[in-house]
């Protein structure tokens, strides 16, 4: 199962409407990434606002995303939740759903032990025949899931193949590569040319929600070992890299589409919608990336 996922992937938000999801706008998302070059789509995960999700809800969202998909590119569930059981229910739903993959984030705010991650993540592998991708983001979990930890779940278990690793360090983008155990995906935009030189297979983004077409293009060029274009590339991003984060992911991300005409930017509570600062920073930083025409949005 490993390499199954790599190269540009994105994490998708879930387009709500009047309270209810917008599935409408699903499908335009979806459409949107795959004539942009995305090479798979995570569904309900943190920028999916899993957490506000309800279980059907997420199972809806899951199996109409991988019937509009079709095959055409791997689509991954997220089914991070706190309780290992409800987790391993998630997965399962995941699968009947059509999913390719499960994405699994560490148990957020229960702040479980390396032996209780390694029983979590056990259990959930058991519980699917699905490839599975930890995922390790201790800035929302309270918790991180140490390279040690992720070799012993490997080792158990050969449908843990890969991890998404966010917000600690590129140095840990750096052993788990050289560790070997399993597949690293990056989790953070910003690391994309530093994090795939050093030997990751691809990157699960935000920021390609926006720009499908030129952070596939840099991915598949640094992929290649073609880094002539990259500098370049990345001057034109890093200000949506930085303007989709000055608040909390996804709500400039569903600000920033709502200006691309392709969703509402509802969110769900506790999450409420940008400053207008932030939104102009947001805006400016579209056009600069080439999404939006000045003027426009």
């Amino acid at each position: 199962m490993r390499g199954a996922f790599k190269g540009s992937l994105v994490a998708l938000p879930t387009p709500l409407r009047d309270g209810r999801v917008d599935f409408a706008a699903l499908r335009r998302l979806i459409e949107f990434q795959l004539a942009g070059g995305t090479d798979g789509l995570v569904i309900a995960g943190s920028t999916g606002e899993a957490v506000t999700l309800t279980t059907r809800e997420r199972s809806s969202v899951i199996e109409f995303s991988a019937g509009v998909v079709d095959g055409r590119v791997p689509v991954i569930a997220g089914v991070g939740s706190s309780d290992t059981r409800v987790t391993c229910e998630l997965a399962q739903a995941a699968e009947r759903a059509g999913a390719d993959g499960v994405l699994v984030s560490t148990p957020a705010y229960n702040k479980p032990q390396q032996r209780g991650l390694v029983a979590h993540f056990s259990a959930l592998a058991r519980s699917t025949a699905l490839p599975v991708v930890l995922y390790n983001i201790p800035g929302r979990t309270g918790v991180d899931l140490l390279p040690a930890t992720v070799r012993e779940i490997a080792r158990g278990h050969r449908n843990v193949i890969a991890i998404k690793e966010a917000g600690t360090s590129l140095e840990r983008v750096k052993e788990l590569v050289a560790d070997a155990a399993v597949d690293v995906l990056l989790g953070e935009d910003s690391w994309i040319v530093d994090g795939l030189q050093l030997g990751a297979l691809g990157v699960v983004g935000v920021m390609a929600n926006v720009v499908p077409r030129p952070v596939s293009e840099l991915v598949h060029e640094l992929l290649a070992g073609e880094t002539g274009r990259a500098p370049a590339r990345v001057e034109r991003l890093a200000p949506l890299v930085s303007a989709l984060f000055l608040e909390t992911n996804p709500a400039p991300l569903k600000a920033a589409l709502e200006m691309l005409g392709l969703c509402s930017g509802e969110l769900r509570l506790p999450l409420v919608p940008i400053e207008p600062a932030t939104r102009a920073r947001l805006r400016q930083a579209l056009v600069v990336a080439g999404a939006l025409a000045p003027g426009a949005g």
